[in-house]
């Protein structure tokens, strides 16, 4: 901790939860690109995340710091270290617990704000305190009654911890805030715990609060819920009622519904990332008024620069950057691979990134690639980098190869399309970084991948033509058939695509694009309380 930077106050403070500075990719280099975009700012981040482990090592730090991060400070929610010991029963705020009560039923409702006093952050530190939520007797008897009156054919034990876990962190969040430095403008890249925290730090301070969503948090959660095993209790099917049968899930579900409608009450600003989010946030709840586009961007010339070091014609090689997990689906590339060689048997299927995030699955797609006969031996990693060198890799015989992180300047101009074979996305940067570095793209119909590969922005756009292809999800046979049409370079496609992919990152994707969007918000809100920017954006003097 005492290497991390710290100040009193910053311009700019970021909510990462369970990203930046620990997680390479995606939101993360969001942050770290804007804050290096605008040296002129100050920033701060507060990263909250579940435990101090990923995978059961320690997370390490996976970003150099950049000289205007200010301050920086780590929290863990579900670490299960109580901080104080309690010696003596307590009984509890009664008016206190009443207010609790309040806070559980509108958890409770499909609708409506968080009530008024439980943005007030005294509420946390002196009308119910965190060891009066764990500790005291009215706990107690409100832990009981809710679950006599909800759901008293489950079992007490999942419900007496879903209820603490679900509530908890609401505590340690508010102690957060009460300690956070001065600040002039919070921004949180996501609604969940990270948008709680802002908006609360907002109710508290008056201060402006900006929410960017990267991906839609509340409708990942309820994937994430919906599909968990860890939270599901039996009953014999013929007892089962579809309504009730999920209980627990329906309490995450509706906690995290209302936390992330407490932020977007609270947001003066909501952006999304492309059209299909930002109507996902107003169904979920986003004052439409609210709510913007700001595309991401890159740094288009730099990656230009790596155009001059492709062959013509490109070899056969389909890479893949993304981490290799689950959601990623790297199956279903490797599957394609197969596919491919049977038409262009000189083809090669390049992974390229992390590789520590769940090590199961890797050895998972390393098996199946080893059975398909696209690979001869098992490759090794150290952390996120293969033991092998990129010179080595390259020359194997191997159809399927996995270079762990490696420097996307070097792979791209090597690569002749790149693939996404997701089953979810937001708006992947890696797409743009590949246009820039003309590098047509094949990708699963998820996230903004349509809109970034056929136009989407505006008519404009999409006259300007595909670069690339769109499939569907889990489908090797569709991908394999783009690869091979894409890889005839004497059919004039590849070549076609390349020049949409450069024309359409150049127009409308340009990191200066995105950086001077954010600069100009942030110097418009400044100097200016909550409430003042609220009345200057809407005409409403609410607070």
């Amino acid at each position: 901790m005492a290497e991390f930077p710290k100040s009193d106050s910053v311009d700019i403070m970021l909510f990462s939860e369970g990203t930046y500075p620990y997680v390479k990719g995606g939101v993360s280099s969001w942050i770290l690109q804007l804050m290096k975009g605008l040296p002129e700012l100050t920033f701060g981040v507060c990263f909250i995340g579940a435990t101090p482990f990923l995978d059961g090592e320690p997370m390490q730090i996976s970003y150099e710091f950049p000289p205007n991060l200010k301050h920086l400070e780590v929290h863990y929610l579900f670490d299960n270290k109580e901080n104080e010991k309690v010696d003596k029963k307590r009984e509890g705020s009664k008016e206190g617990f009443e207010s609790v009560e309040e806070l559980y039923k509108s958890f409770q409702a499909n609708q409506g704000e968080i009530p008024d006093m439980l943005k007030n952050i005294d509420f946390y530190i002196k009308d119910v305190t965190f060891e009066d939520f764990l500790y005291s007797k009215r706990a107690w008897d409100f832990l009981t009654k809710t679950y006599r009156k909800n759901c008293p054919d489950i079992s007490f034990i999942d419900y007496f911890w879903t209820l603490r876990n679900i509530h908890k962190p609401i505590w340690i969040l508010a102690k957060i805030v009460s300690k956070l430095p001065k600040v002039k403008i919070y921004h949180s890249p996501s609604t969940g715990y990270a948008g709680f925290l802002g908006a609360l730090s907002s109710y508290t301070n008056n201060r402006p609060l900006f929410l960017t969503e990267h991906g839609i948090y509340t409708r990942e959660r309820k994937i994430d819920m919906l599909s968990a095993d860890w939270i599901e209790y039996k009953r014999p099917t013929l007892l089962q009622v579809p309504e009730d049968y999920n209980y627990i899930k329906k309490m995450w579900i509706n906690f995290f519904n209302k936390i992330g409608l407490f932020c977007y009450y609270r947001s003066n600003h909501i952006f999304s990332l492309f059209s299909g989010a930002q109507k996902i946030q107003i169904s979920f709840g986003a004052p439409k008024e609210r709510t913007r586009i700001i595309p991401n961007g890159v740094d288009v010339d730099r990656l230009m620069t790596t155009i001059k070091d492709r062959v013509t014609p490109p070899r056969p090689i389909i890479t893949l950057i993304g981490r290799v997990v689950p959601i990623k689906d790297i199956k279903t590339f490797i599957r394609a691979m197969k596919l491919v060689l049977e038409s262009v048997p000189d083809a090669q299927g390049w992974i390229v990134g992390a590789v520590d995030e769940d090590k199961e699955y890797v050895e998972e797609c390393q098996q199946m690639a080893l059975a398909l006969g696209l690979k001869h031996r098992v490759q090794e990693f150290e952390e996120n980098r293969t033991k092998l060198s990129a010179q080595e890799i390259e020359e194997s015989s191997d159809k399927i190869k996995f270079f762990g992180h490696s420097d996307i300047m070097k792979i791209l101009p090597k690569s002749a399309l790149q693939t996404l074979t997701s089953i979810s996305e937001g708006m992947p940067l890696v797409i743009l970084e590949g246009f820039a570095a003309g590098v047509p793209c094949v990708a699963t119909d998820v996230g903004s991948c349509r809109d970034l590969i056929e136009g989407g922005i505006n008519e404009e756009d999409i006259a300007i033509g595909t670069a690339g292809a769109i499939t569907g999800i889990a489908d090797p046979n569709a991908l394999a058939r783009e690869y091979v049409k894409l890889l005839d370079f004497s059919n004039g496609h590849w070549q076609k695509a390349q020049d949409i992919a450069l024309k359409r990152v150049q127009k409308y994707y340009r990191q200066e694009m995105f950086l001077n969007d954010y600069r100009k918000l942030y110097n418009e809100a400044i100097e200016l309380s909550w409430s003042q920017l609220d009345e200057k954006l809407y005409g409403k003097k609410d607070s």
